[in-house]
This record gives C-alpha cells, sequence and structure tokens, in this order.
C-alpha cells in the first residue's frame, strides 16, 4: 500500500436518495459524480439492481474521469471505501452497527473488507454505522433506541479537521433530522432521530397542503411566518398547526413560500421542544445540512438561547471525506 499522502481511493457516500461518488488522491479530489439514486428506489424496486448498477456507473465514471486529470501519475485506485445507508440491507450489504460510545478507532476496527464484482473489480470496505440504547428495543426502551449511518463518518471527520471541538451537539438536517451527541473524548455517545426532513416533503407533496406551499427546498425562509409556525405548533399540536397551512391558503393569507415558513416553524418546534426535553442540546449545537432550513434552526435556537453554528455543505463535505479517508489507510493492510 502506498503512504498516506499518495493514498488513492474512490470514495462513497450512499443516502436516502442521493448517491455521491469521489475518487482522490491523498487529499487531491480528481473526480467525482453524482446520481439521484438511494436506497429509497431499492424499498420502492424491493431489489438493490438499480442501486447496483448506478453504482457500477458512477465508479467507472470516475475512473473515467480521473484519467485525463493527472496523465502524468494514473489514478490506480486501492479500493473503493464507503458509508452510509449502502451499509444497510437495501444497499449493498447489511454491515451491523457498533454501540455507541464510539469513535474513528472503533469504527475503523469494524470496517470490513467486501466484495462485489457485479459493482467494482476493487475491494469495498464499508463502514459501520452507530447505534444507540439497547438491542433490540422494546416497548419501554424504544426512547433511548437510535441508529445512524453515515453521520458518524462526518462526525469523525468534523472533530478531525478541528471544526467542532467536543463537547457537542451536531444537528444534521437530512432526509432525517439528527442530533447527535458528541462527548469530551470526541466520541458519539448517543443521537436522536425524527422524520421531520421526509415529512416536510411528503406534505409540501402529497397531502392537501400540496396547493398551498412551494414543492421546492426554499433559499430562504421568512421569519415571521416561521415564528407564527412555531407559536401555532406549541398552541396546537403538530398535526392541527399543519392543518392551519390549509386555511390560511383558503383565507388567501401569504405566498405558498410564507406559508411553506409556517409549515416547517411546525415542525421545527416540535423536534426543538423534544430534544430540549431530552436535555440533547446541553452543549453547543453545530447545524449541518439544510441550507436555509439550518438558518431557521439557527433563528429558533437563538430565541431559546441555546448557542449554535452553521457548516457549510463544503465543510460537511470535506470532513466525510476526511472521516473516510483516515478510516480507509487504518484499514489498508487488509485489504
Amino acid at each position: 500500500m502506498s503512504q498516506h499522502k499518495e493514498f488513492c481511493a474512490i470514495y462513497i457516500d450512499t443516502g436516502t436518495t442521493n448517491t455521491r461518488v469521489w475518487l482522490m488522491r491523498g487529499e487531491e479530489v480528481l473526480a467525482r459524480a453524482n446520481a439521484l439514486i438511494g436506497v429509497r428506489d431499492s424499498a420502492k424496486d424491493g431489489s438493490t439492481e438499480r442501486l447496483r448498477t448506478a453504482l457500477r456507473d458512477l465508479i467507472a465514471t470516475v475512473r473515467a474521469e480521473a484519467s485525463p486529470t493527472a496523465p502524468a501519475a494514473p489514478a490506480a485506485p486501492d479500493c473503493v471505501i464507503a458509508a452510509g445507508m449502502i451499509t444497510s440491507s437495501l444497499g449493498l450489504a447489511d454491515v451491523p452497527h457498533i454501540p455507541a460510545p464510539a469513535g474513528i478507532a472503533e469504527l475503523a476496527a469494524a470496517t470490513k473488507v467486501h466484495h462485489f464484482p457485479e459493482v467494482t473489480d476493487l475491494p469495498v470496505l464499508l463502514v459501520p454505522g452507530i447505534r444507540s440504547g439497547q438491542k433490540p428495543c422494546d416497548l419501554t426502551t424504544v426512547g433511548d433506541a437510535d441508529l445512524m449511518r453515515g453521520e458518524e463518518t462526518m462526525c469523525a471527520g468534523l472533530l478531525m479537521l478541528g471544526i467542532v471541538p467536543p463537547p457537542a451537539t451536531i444537528l444534521n438536517l437530512g432526509s432525517h433530522w439528527k442530533a447527535i451527541r458528541l462527548d469530551e473524548n470526541g466520541r458519539i455517545a448517543a443521537s436522536i432521530t425524527s422524520l421531520s426532513g421526509e415529512m416536510i416533503h411528503t406534505t409540501q407533496t402529497q397531502t392537501i397542503l400540496a396547493s398551498a406551499v412551494s414543492h421546492q427546498r426554499p433559499e430562504r425562509i421568512d421569519l415571521h411566518w416561521l415564528a407564527a409556525g412555531i407559536k401555532r405548533q406549541r398552541q396546537s399540536g403538530l398535526a392541527r398547526a399543519l392543518f392551519g397551512v390549509r386555511l390560511l391558503e383558503q383565507s388567501g393569507q401569504g405566498t405558498p413560500d410564507e406559508r411553506l415558513a409556517f409549515l416547517i416553524g411546525c415542525f421545527i418546534a416540535s423536534d426543538l421542544d423534544a430534544l430540549q426535553s431530552a436535555n440533547a442540546l446541553a452543549d453547543s449545537v453545530f447545524l449541518t445540512g439544510g441550507g436555509a432550513l439550518a438558518e431557521a434552526w439557527q433563528w429558533a435556537l437563538t430565541q431559546s438561547e441555546i448557542p449554535s453554528s452553521l457548516i457549510t455543505a463544503e465543510q460537511s463535505e470535506n470532513a466525510f471525506l476526511a472521516g473516510l479517508r483516515h478510516i480507509a489507510t487504518q484499514c489498508s493492510t487488509r485489504v
């Protein structure tokens, strides 16, 4: 295996709806590609065939694109390393979660080599996710149970790059909203996940509210309407507050974007109050993902006197790749 600075590999992040692939030598990105295919497609199809085909094509794409960028020293990846939902039963292989507390050392120790000749001729390292609470959970312990796949690798990178000092809480705003608590040693101690990101999209597009709000991710969120949604949820509960969007539309109040801000406020209030009740926001909060949604969350946290910082999409990507790269080099003797 080559030295760390020359280490060459293909890195993969597969989520619910999207797959991203990079080919890197050391810290240099030589090529990248992505596709709007994730494990949701496997769930719909009842098969992982479409995901496997997409992975094969994306890997071939980055290998082809990297060659012209470095003709003097052609890219020769040693392996593929992947994290995220690709390690679930809806991905390439169902890799068991490791228990919290866990950090980069535990993740590297649990990362194993797999072979998927229908996808790539390279060995594939699959990084496990992390679980919190008792396994299996039951009706009395389900409140303390949680799972993650992919966020653990980003968290490890954020710590390694010095972007997040422990202890801290990372609030990741993807398809699912996940509050991840890092202990003073930089290990993931626990997490709390909600379906709010996915529920917002579903409410926007698949319910009676679809005609009332914009179907796009907002570029900005009106704070007056956001605050009104937060207040209404706290007074009426989530389901009744959401019907308020319909009532506002019928009364000709607001634009689709403003009513969407109201809707988002309802979901933020629901999750924020639950996280505070669970004492999950006791440390400084770092917000990843979400764009304007993260800014809305930061405003809501400020109203609750909770300090927070925004992490950019570029920082999140760099952190994910740094975490994967460190794990891959630690596992180099297994490849």
